[in-house]
C-alpha cells in the first residue's frame, strides 16, 4: 500500500490519459533521499497504465552499467531494435541513431500507446540518458507516456521541456501517517514513536523499523547477531554511492551529528571529508540531516565506515571544536575515537576535559580521559603525573587499579619532592586499600634519600598511617614526641594535633587543653604537604571537644563543593570526611549523614575502598530514621576486618554492637561492645570520646541482670568522662551511671546529665536523657514533673524529625513513654505562655540564642525549651517561620 501518494498518482494518471488520446507526455519522478518509494511509485504507475491498456517497456539505471553505452536503451526495448551500437557514436552518426530510436518507438505506439518505464535514471549510462532527454523534446506528437525516477542531487539529468510534462517530489510521510502504519502492525506507543523519530518520514526506513521492532526492542548494537532491516537499508544507501565524496560527506555529517556539537559545524561537512576527490555530484549527506539527528540512523551510517576514516573524522571534528573554543570535554569525547593521541594538542583537551568532568561531578568520565591521554607520547614526568591524577580518580571505585596508577606515578617520578608527592598519595592510597603496612614501607623508602626538612614530613605522615595500625600507632608517638621539640615550625602543628589525639583517647589531657593546643596552631604556617593532615587533626580534636561547627567549617574548608569528590589519596581529606560524617550524626542531621556518604558505602560492595567508619556513620543514621535492615545492610557491605586493628573497624564495631541493642539483642551487643573495647585498648584508647564501649556494655549489662558488672563500667567511664570534661560525655556517662544504679538514686545522676546535655550539642543523648529522667519521676512519684520531662524529650525528637529523613528511633521512644506514663504527645491549641513569647519574639527578630540568654538573663538551656514549645505549639519546624506565623497568631497568651 502507498501511503499519501494519491496526488502523484493523480497526476501520472491525467498524463496517460492524455497520451493516450495522441498528446505525449513526460512525468519525472524524484526523491531527496533514497528509500522514499520512487521504485514502488513506478511500479504502481505501470499497474494503472497496464490495465488501461498502454504497452509497458521498463528499465532501470544500474551504476555497475553506467559506463556501457545505450545499455539502458537496449534493455528498455524488449524487441530487437537492431543496429544499436556498442559505443558512442560521433557526428551525424549520433543523430541518425536518436531518430531511428524515435521512429521505432514511434511505429510501435501506432499499435498501442506506449509506457517508457525508466527507473533510477541518475544511474543510467550517458547515451541512454541523452537519448531520453531527444524523445521527451518530440513526445507531443506520439501516444507516448515517459515516466522516469531520479534521486534528488545529480546535476547530469536530460533537460525536459516544461510544456509536455511536469516533475513530482515524493515527500517525506507525515507523522499520523507513520502512526497509523505502526499501530495498524501492533507496535507500542513508545515504539510507534521510534518509527516516527528514526524513520523520518522516510517509508524504506519505517518499513524496515516495523519489521525490527515487531523482532524485539531497540537500540541494539551493530555487532549483535539480530538482524536490523534498518541498519542494512541504510548501509545499503552508503555502499551505492558511486562518488566517495558523497560517501565521505555521509560518513563526515553522521560523525558531526554525534553529541549535540556546536551549530554550524555539520554545515562543513566538506571539510570534515579526509579527502577531496575532483568534483562530481553533490553528496546527499546535507539532505540526510534530519535523519542523522536520530542516533539509530547515525549508528547506522557510521557502521558502514572503516575505522580509519572514523578516527580521521573524529580528530578532525576534534579541531574544529577546539579552534571554536568548545567545551573540552566535547573535543574530547572525540578524541576518544582515536587510537593513540600522537598530538599535543590532543593529550592537553584531554587533560582539560578530565578537569571538566571532574569539577561537574563525574569522575569515571573524567578517568576515561585521562586513561586515553596516557595512551600518547608523553615526558615521563608528565606521564607520572597525569598516572598520580588516574589513580586518584580510579581508587574509590577499583583500589587495585588506583593503586596500580599510583605506583606507575611513583617510579616514573625522578625528582625528590614529586617522589615525596607522589609516595604520600600512594600511601593514603593504600590506607584506603585497607594496607597501611604497605603504606608505611613507601613513605621509608622514598624518607632514605630525602633531607632533614622532608624527612619530618615524611615522618609525620607515616606517622598519620600508622594511626590506623595498633602497634605502629604507640611507637608512632613515641617517635613524635621525640620529634616536636626540633620540628619546624611548619611541620611541628601536624605533630602537636597527632600527639594530643593520642592523648585525648588515652585520657592524658581534657578538652579544653586539646581545644587551646589546636587554637594555638591554626593560625600558624603549615607545610603545604601537610595541611590537610593537620586541619583534620585539628577537626577531629574539636569534634571531640563538641565544637562541632568549628570542626565541620574546618572539613568544610578543605573538601570540595558538591559534585566534585574528594580525592582520597589525599590522608587529610579522608579524616575530614570522617570528622564531617560524625559531627553530622552527633547533631542529629541523620538524614544529611546518608546523603554525604552512602555513596562510599555502596563502593564497598564492588571493587571500591572500604571506609569502615563512613559505613558505621551510614548504619547508625538508618538505625535512627527506623531503617534497620538498611542499617545492617551498611555494616555487612563493608565486610570482616580481618586482622586490620585499624580505629576505623573499632567504630563499625562499635555500629554494629548499636545495632544489636537496637534489635534488642543484648548478648549480641555486650559482646561487640567489649570487642570494641578491647580494640580500642589496643591503642591505649581509654576515654569515652568516641565510641563509648563501657556505656553500650553497661546498658547491655543492666538488661541482662548484672547490675554490679554493669555499675563497675559505668564509674569507670564516668571517671574517663570527667576527665575529658565535655558536657556529652559526661551525661552520656551520668546516665549510663543512672542506669547501673537504679532507684532513687539514679534521680541525681540523670538531673545532672539533662542540664550538661541540654547546653550541649548533643539532641540525641539530650533525648534519650530525658525520657530516663521523666520514668525516673514518674517512678518516684512526681507525675506532672515526669510528664513534663517527657514532654520536652518529645518535643526535642520533634525538632530532629522535622529535618530531612526524620528521626523515627527517638520519637518511637519518647511516644512510648509518653504512653505509658499517661501524658498528651503535644499541647496542640495551646496559646503561648509569656516567657515563650517573648523567646520566640526575638528570635524572630534575628537575635541568637546566646544573645537571647543575655537579654532575658536566662540560661541557653531554657531558652531552646522555650523556642522547642513554641514550636510545637505554633506547629512549625525551623526559626524561619517564626515571623510569618507570629504575624498571625497576634491571639492570647497564657499566663
Amino acid at each position: 500500500m502507498l501511503w499519501e501518494r494519491d496526488e502523484v498518482l493523480g497526476t501520472a494518471a491525467a498524463a496517460g490519459e492524455a497520451a493516450r488520446a495522441g498528446n505525449g507526455r513526460w512525468m519525472r519522478v524524484t526523491g531527496a533521499v533514497p528509500g522514499m518509494g520512487r521504485t514502488a511509485l513506478l511500479d504502481e504507475v505501470v499497474r494503472r497504465q497496464t490495465a488501461d491498456g498502454m504497452r509497458v517497456e521498463h528499465a532501470r539505471g544500474a551504476p555497475e552499467e553506467a559506463a556501457f553505452p545505450y545499455g539502458l536503451v537496449r534493455r528498455l526495448f524488449t524487441e530487437d531494435i537492431g543496429g544499436v551500437p556498442f559505443a558512442t557514436p560521433t557526428g551525424h552518426g549520433e543523430q541518425w541513431l536518436y531518430h531511428r530510436l524515435v521512429t521505432r518507438l514511434a511505429r510501435l505506439a501506432t499499435e498501442r500507446p506506449v509506457l517508457l518505464a525508466v527507473d533510477d535514471l541518475h544511474h543510467a549510462d550517458e547515451p541512454s540518458r541523452h537519448w531520453i532527454g531527444y524523445l521527451a523534446r518530440r513526445i507531443a506528437e506520439l501516444p507516448v507516456l515517459l515516466v522516469t525516477t531520479t534521486c534528488a542531487g545529480y546535476t547530469d539529468l536530460p533537460v525536459f521541456p516544461a510544456d509536455t510534462g511536469t516533475s513530482a517530489e515524493l515527500r517525506p510521510l507525515s507523522a499520523p501517517a507513520v502512526v497509523r502504519i505502526a499501530r495498524a502492525a501492533g507496535l507500542s506507543a513508545q515504539e510507534t514513536t521510534t518509527c516516527v523519530e528514526a524513520g523520518a518520514g522516510n517509508p524504506a526506513l519505517v518499513r524496515a523499523l516495523v519489521a525490527d521492532l515487531r523482532d524485539g526492542p531497540f537500540p541494539r548494537s551493530s555487532l549483535a547477531p539480530v538482524r536490523s532491516r534498518y541498519r542494512e537499508t541504510i548501509n545499503g544507501w552508503i555502499r551505492g554511492l558511486p562518488d566517495p565524496r558523497s560517501r565521505h560527506a555521509c560518513l563526515a555529517l553522521a560523525v558531526a551529528a554525534e553529541g549535540g556539537t556546536a551549530p554550524g559545524l555539520t554545515d562543513r561537512v566538506t571539510g570534515l571529508c579526509p579527502t577531496r576527490p575532483a568534483p562530481g555530484p553533490p553528496s546527499m549527506g546535507r539532505r540526510l540531516g534530519a535523519l542523522l539527528r536520530h542516533p539509530l540512523a547515525r549508528e547506522a551510517v557510521l557502521a558502514a565506515a572503516e575505522p580509519e576514516e572514523l578516527a580521521a573524522l573524529h580528530t578532525r571534528v576534534a579541531q574544529v571544536l577546539a579552534e571554536e573554543g568548545a567545551p573540552a570535554t566535547a573535543v574530547a569525547a572525540r578524541l576518544l575515537y582515536v587510537d593513540r593521541p600522537g598530538e599535543a594538542w590532543m593529550v592537553r583537551s584531554l587533560e582539560e576535559a578530565a578537569d571538566e568532568a571532574l569539577r561537574a561531578g563525574r569522575p569515571a568520565e573524567s578517568a576515561g580521559y585521562l586513561r586515553h591521554a596516557l595512551r600518547g607520547p608523553l615526558a615521563p614526568d608528565r606521564r607520572a603525573g597525569l598516572a598520580m591524577r588516574l589513580g586518584a580518580l580510579e581508587l574509590p571505585g577499583n583500589v587495585t587499579a588506583g593503586i596500580r596508577w599510583l605506583h606507575t606515578g611513583l617510579e616514573l617520578h625522578t625528582d625528590l619532592r614529586e617522589r615525596a608527592s607522589a609516595a604520600s598519595a600512594l600511601s593514603a592510597g593504600l590506607v584506603a586499600g585497607r594496607d597501611p603496612d604497605a603504606a608505611l614501607r613507601i613513605l621509608r623508602q622514598v624518607g632514605r634519600a630525602a633531607d632533614d626538612e622532608l624527612v619530618h614530613v615524611l615522618q609525620a605522615l607515616g606517622a598519620l598511617v600508622s594511626s590506623h595500625e595498633a602497634e605502629a600507632w604507640r611507637d608512632a608517638v613515641s617517635a613524635l614526641r621525640a620529634l616536636a621539640p626540633v620540628a619546624p615550625p611548619t611541620v611541628e602543628p601536624l605533630v602537636c594535633g597527632l600527639i594530643t589525639e593520642y592523648e585525648a583517647g588515652a585520657g592524658l589531657c581534657s578538652a579544653a587543653e586539646a581545644v587551646a593546643r589546636v587554637e594555638r596552631r591554626l593560625g600558624a604556617p603549615v607545610d603545604q604537604r601537610l595541611r590537610t593532615a593537620w586541619l583534620g587533626s585539628a577537626a577531629t580534636l574539636l569534634q571531640w571537644a563538641d565544637r562541632l561547627e568549628e570542626a565541620r567549617a574546618l572539613a568544610a574548608r578543605c573538601l570540595p563543593s558538591s559534585p566534585v569528590p574528594p580525592d582520597l589519596t589525599d590522608m587529610g581529606l579522608q579524616c575530614l570526611l570522617s570528622v564531617r560524617a560524625e559531627a553530622a550524626l552527633w547533631a542529629g542531621e541523620f538524614g544529611r549523614v546518608i546523603d554525604e556518604n552512602v555513596a562510599w558505602v555502596e563502593l564497598s560492595a564492588g571493587q571500591g575502598v572500604r571506609l569502615p567508619h563512613l559505613a558505621a556513620m551510614v548504619a547508625l543514621a538508618r538505625s535512627e530514621i527506623g531503617a534497620r535492615a538498611e542499617a545492617w545492610e551498611a555494616v555487612a557491605v563493608a565486610g570482616p576486618s580481618g586482622a586490620d586493628t585499624s580505629w576505623e573497624w573499632n567504630e563499625l564495631g562499635y555500629a554494629r554492637a548499636r545495632l544489636h541493642e537496637a534489635d534488642g539483642d543484648w548478648r549480641s551487643a555486650l559482646e561487640g561492645y567489649l570487642a570494641c573495647g578491647a580494640g580500642q585498648s589496643a591503642r591505649d584508647f581509654v576515654s569515652p570520646i568516641a565510641t563509648p564501649w563501657r556505656s553500650g556494655a553497661a546498658l547491655a549489662l543492666v538488661r541482662l541482670g548484672r547490675r554490679e558488672e554493669a555499675r563497675e563500667l559505668a564509674e569507670e567511664e564516668l571517671r574517663h568522662a570527667r576527665s575529658w570534661g565535655t558536657g556529652r560525655t559526661i551525661g552520656r556517662a551520668l546516665r549510663v551511671h543512672a542506669a547501673a544504679l537504679g532507684g532513687r538514686l539514679a534521680l541525681e545522676s540523670l538531673t545532672e546529665a539533662a542540664e550538661l546535655l541540654g547546653s550541649a550539642p548533643a539532641p540525641v543523648e539530650l533525648v534519650e536523657t530525658l525520657v530516663d529522667l521523666g520514668r525516673a519521676r514518674l517512678d518516684a512519684g512526681n507525675g506532672r514533673k515526669g510528664r513534663d520531662t517527657l514532654r520536652e524529650a518529645h518535643a526535642v525528637a520533634l525538632r530532629l524529625a522535622a529535618q530531612k529523613s526524620g528521626a523515627r528511633r527517638l520519637l518511637d521512644l519518647t511516644e512510648e513513654a509518653l504512653r505509658r506514663g499517661g501524658a498528651r504527645k503535644t499541647n496542640d491549641g495551646q496559646a503561648l505562655t509569656a516567657a515563650e513569647r517573648r523567646v520566640a519574639d526575638l528570635a524572630a527578630a534575628g537575635h541568637t540564642n546566646a544573645r537571647i540568654s543575655s537579654s532575658l538573663c536566662l540560661t541557653r538551656r531554657t531558652v531552646e525549651m522555650h523556642l522547642t514549645n513554641a514550636y510545637r505549639k505554633l506547629r512549625i519546624a525551623r526559626r524561619t517561620q517564626l515571623v510569618a506565623v507570629l504575624a498571625r497568631e497576634a491571639g492570647p497568651v497564657s499566663e
